[in-house]
């Protein structure tokens, strides 16, 4: 099986939300199954169907975040210097709007553009591995071609 890179911050936040789904959530879903099947009639018990549609949606995810964890290789970008790379945070500069934006480049399962957490498989962090600062990128967006400068590239 393939390996998941991650930073030990995406790690830590995956195993976090794992533990509250194993340790909160899924007894409190048990116990509103108990509850509602208390209240008699399962065929028109509304209680009982909207908790058996979470616990499944809590299994689901349960499952999903053990593979991902199972399968995660936790890389220290501490480690790293040079050109772009997995765990790099970037400084960019858009060549259009003169707007500075920065992110960090992560793995799929972290990623949150909210966060500046970028997914190492979107388009603009593929057009951004390997440069270095200085360098210009474009990029091809639903809006059009996107150029942005590398004002900085850091590992931490």
């Amino acid at each position: 099986m393939e390996k998941i890179p991650m930073t030990r911050g995406g790690f830590d936040q995956l195993d976090a939300e794992l533990r509250d789904l194993k340790g909160t959530e899924r007894p409190a879903i048990i116990a509103a199954i108990a509850e509602a099947r208390a209240h008699g009639d399962l065929s028109e018990n509304a209680e009982y169907h909207s908790a058996r549609e979470k616990q499944s949606f809590i299994e689901g995810r349960i499952k999903e975040l053990e593979i991902v964890l199972s399968r995660a290789e936790v890389i220290d970008p501490s480690k790293f210097s040079g050109a772009v790379k997995f765990g790099a945070t970037v400084q960019l500069l858009d060549e259009d709007t003169d707007e500075e934006k920065t992110y960090q480049i992560v793995g799929e399962h972290e990623a949150s553009l909210e966060k500046g957490l970028l997914n190492m498989r979107s388009p603009l962090a593929r057009s951004l591995i390997g440069k270095e600062e200085g360098d210009v990128v474009e990029v091809q967006t639903p809006g059009g071609v996107k150029s942005y400068e590398i004002l900085s590239v850091r590992f931490s």
